[in-house]
């Protein structure tokens, strides 16, 4: 499966977050307890938010063996003030390598790894901020879209 890596510019969404430290490998412990908190504080705002999806808004470190801070989110559709953890950021505008994910989340990393590649063919840097928009969820993986976004400088 050949994976096709584009470069757009992108407006800024808006996002209702919960930010964690987290390593690479720790991402899958940590997003679902995050997610809940964001979606409970949802619950009782009316009106903040519409058909945004899940997103999680990655802060690369300088190197990548260090934990990284990330935002799990969820698209509003303004800001807000804060609430516990629950507070509002958003995803960079400007210039992205992106590419989409078709199939289950356990092979994102397969697209992740196409981006770094097209990064390394073409002589571009990243900016030090990626992030993972995940489309509506389906029971049969092979339906399930993520776009991936890495913000170039």
């Amino acid at each position: 499966m050949s994976i096709h890596v584009s470069v757009r510019t992108v407006a800024s969404v808006k996002l209702a977050a919960v930010r964690r430290r987290v390593t690479i490998g720790g991402i899958g412990g940590a997003w679902r307890p995050a997610l809940d908190q964001v979606w409970e504080f949802l619950r009782t705002q009316p009106g903040l938010r519409s058909d945004g999806h899940n997103v999680f808004l990655y802060h690369h470190p300088a190197r990548r063996d260090l934990p990284m801070d990330v935002d799990f989110g969820v698209e509003v559709t303004r800001a807000f003030e804060s609430s516990g953890e629950v507070y509002a950021t958003e995803t960079p505008a400007g210039m992205v390598a992106l590419a989409v994910h078709a199939g289950s989340y356990d092979r994102l990393k397969e697209t992740h790894k196409a981006i770094h590649a097209w990064r390394e063919a073409s002589n571009r840097a990243f900016a030090g901020k990626s992030w993972e928009i995940y489309g509506d969820w389906s029971d049969d993986p092979s339906k399930l879209e993520t776009t991936i976004m890495y913000l170039l400088e």
